[in-house]
């Protein structure tokens, strides 16, 4: 029998808080600006990704999900294992006694536990377990900043889910893209009272992909450019400053402008992409209206490429939060189980506090203010916090 050497890894998800939309360079997915991201917990998203090779397999094949796919038919995922393999040819060529591993076929499954291709960062995190697996499949000594520029060629956000905690991609200026890559900004213990909540408003593959979105985006929206040459440069270093300082107010707020400027510029090209939908515009409201009652900026919503919503807070104002949106986005209890939406009473409350309601008044006023929709509207809620790298 063949030997066989194999790879698992787990990767995370990242949602950006400065926004990546449009490329310079498709083929390479180069950005036409810089972003930045949070890391979430892979104990509540991730993607695990197996890759075998063996010098008894004919062709490289690829499951995702439980079905088979043609690989072949991904030339960014095909581009990705080239990649490697080019780098894993140079080691074994350094090293007479390595397994000709550059020459083997691959097996790759791969399985997400979120919804796929739904606006929740599948292929970011899809494509960092992918490029991470064959990192430690073919024991690749790059560095991880050196391999997220490998990611990125299967999804450019991917790079960024190479690392926990906080994460800058560089846009780079340089046409072969070698100065694209992503950089740690802050570990995930930099703010351990930062906290996300993910409320899943569709878990349905969206009608327009990013792909096609962001190249239409760049052909037709006035908007964004003005939002590449002047706007993103200062909220990167605007950003950067607030986590650095673990300044609430300034990141929330920078991450709702960015947000909303980031659908403006979807509604401003020609013709308009709309993502967001009645539950996304409830959530922005439901945010605002808490941040209101509590006088500061105490929460903060973001949207990427679809109607799910990511409202980051403190650990302080979390509880109270979550009672307001289960109150008013409540679940439908024939269709959603138990373990998709959080019980707040129980996730929240310590053991001298099991039994009691939480009793916060002006979350009992916004609530009436709010209104309530109608159960399942939105469909899972995951409270999570920010995670590490790869595993």
């Amino acid at each position: 029998m063949s030997e066989t050497f194999e790879a698992t890894v787990t990767a995370p998800v990242n949602i950006a808080v400065i926004k990546y939309w449009g490329k310079r360079d498709s083929a390479l997915i180069l950005p036409t600006n810089s972003s930045l991201s949070v890391t979430l917990s892979q104990d509540h998203l991730s993607t695990r990704t197996t890759i075998r090779a063996s010098a008894s397999f004919d062709k490289d094949r690829l499951w995702l999900n439980g079905v088979e796919e043609d690989i072949a038919s991904s030339k960014r995922l095909v581009n990705c294992i080239t990649t490697a393999r080019k780098l894993r040819a140079a080691l074994e060529q350094d090293d007479d006694k390595a397994a000709p591993l550059s020459k083997w076929s691959l097996h790759v499954c791969s399985e997400n536990n979120f919804p796929t291709a739904a606006g929740l960062a599948s292929s970011a995190s899809g494509y960092a377990a992918l490029v991470s697996a064959l990192g430690a499949l073919f024991e690749l000594s790059q560095s991880t900043s050196e391999l997220s520029r490998v990611a990125r060629v299967g999804s450019g956000s991917a790079c960024r889910s190479m690392f926990g905690g906080f994460v800058a991609w560089q846009a780079g200026v340089s046409d072969d893209g070698h100065d694209s890559l992503a950089v740690q900004v802050a570990g995930r213990q930099h703010w351990p009272e930062l906290q996300a909540l993910v409320l899943v408003a569709s878990d349905k593959k969206k009608a327009i992909s990013s792909t096609a979105g962001m190249q239409t985006t760049v052909e037709t929206s006035a908007l964004f450019a003005e939002r590449v040459r002047s706007v993103v440069p200062k909220r990167m270093e605007a950003m950067q400053r607030a986590i650095a300082e673990r300044d609430f107010g300034a990141f929330g707020e920078i991450t709702m402008r960015d947000s909303n400027q980031f659908h403006a510029v979807c509604l401003d090209t020609f013709p308009p992409i709309s993502y967001m939908n009645d539950v996304s515009r409830s959530v922005v409201s439901l945010v605002h209206a808490f941040n209101a009652a509590r006088n500061r900026v105490a929460a903060a919503y973001t949207f990427d490429a679809g109607p799910n919503a990511v409202i980051y807070a403190l650990s302080d104002d979390m509880r109270d939060l979550v009672e307001l949106v289960t109150h008013c986005f409540p679940r439908d209890d024939e269709t959603t189980p138990a373990a998709f939406y959080p019980d707040p009473f129980q996730i929240f409350a310590s053991a001298d506090q099991v039994g009691q309601r939480l009793t916060c008044p002006d979350v009992a006023q916004l609530a009436k203010a709010v209104g309530k929709f109608s159960p399942g509207s939105v469909r899972r809620i995951i409270h999570t916090e920010v995670g590490d790298g790869p595993r």
